[in-house]
């Protein structure tokens, strides 16, 4: 059973940093993009930022310069260091991943954290 497990959410102040890892846990044989989403309350599930297995990465213009997303293939996990928080960056954020497992590929979905950016 493949399992994505986020950590590292919690209460800041705006202006303040915050860094989530998602570690996959499981029969994994490889692991192709990862990616962070969001979910306001509200609002729908958006892109925050997505790494390729090479290193490519993307970001949605609202956090370019203030978010870095990386990976480390040894350990199956994804992190997201967030810097410079905002009040509109409170959402519980959730990790993806394309992963190969049993002979086939597929999404997984972490549980999410919260993230709450609160004076």
């Amino acid at each position: 059973q493949v399992q994505l497990v986020e950590s590292g959410g919690g209460l800041v102040q705006p202006g303040g940093s915050l860094r989530l890892s998602c570690a996959g846990s499981g029969i994994i044989f490889s692991i192709n993009s990862m990616a962070w989403y969001r979910r306001a309350p509200g609002q729908q599930r958006e892109l925050v930022a997505s790494i390729t297995s090479g290193g490519t990465t993307n970001y949605a213009d609202s956090v370019k310069g203030r978010f870095t997303i990386s990976r480390d293939n040894a350990k199956n996990t994804v992190y997201l260091q967030m810097n410079s928080l905002k009040p509109e960056d409170t959402a519980v954020y959730y990790c993806n991943a394309e992963i190969f497992s049993r002979g086939t590929w597929n999404a997984y979905w972490g549980q999410g954290t919260q993230v709450t950016v609160s004076s």
